[in-house]
């Protein structure tokens, strides 16, 4: 697996900047429009279950288990900003992941953040 397989984030093609910062230095918040998030759960197949059982008795990264996590992270990201888009944002300060079990069938995972209107300074 390449670098490219775990990375995550939106790159620089999107027009909504998302930030983990309280603020976007050379920005200035316009305009404070409230919580967005993208929220997706998906579940675990028999194959990468039985791999990851099988993985963890003899120790070692579970590939296919992060791959599906960071997958899972950049669609709930994609959801956020997709979200914040659509409310006239056009940036998300404060953005966080909250990722939890989702009663034993799969994973939950939360992009959340603050959507703003942001001009450049």
């Amino acid at each position: 697996m390449s670098i490219e397989d775990y990375g995550g984030g939106q790159g620089t093609q999107s027009d909504v900047l998302v930030v983990t910062t309280n603020d976007a230095p050379g920005y200035r918040v316009e305009r404070v429009i409230g919580e967005v998030f993208g929220l997706t759960v998906r579940s675990r197949h028999l194959g990468s279950q039985i791999g990851a059982g099988l993985k963890s008795m003899i120790g070692g990264e579970l590939k296919g288990l992060t791959k599906t996590l960071v997958e899972t992270r950049n669609q709930a990201m994609e959801r956020l900003v997709e979200q914040a888009r659509a409310r006239g944002a056009n940036g998300v300060l404060m953005m966080r992941f909250d990722v939890t079990d989702a009663a034993d069938v799969g994973t939950e995972v939360c992009a959340y953040g603050t959507a703003v209107v942001l001009a450049k300074e």
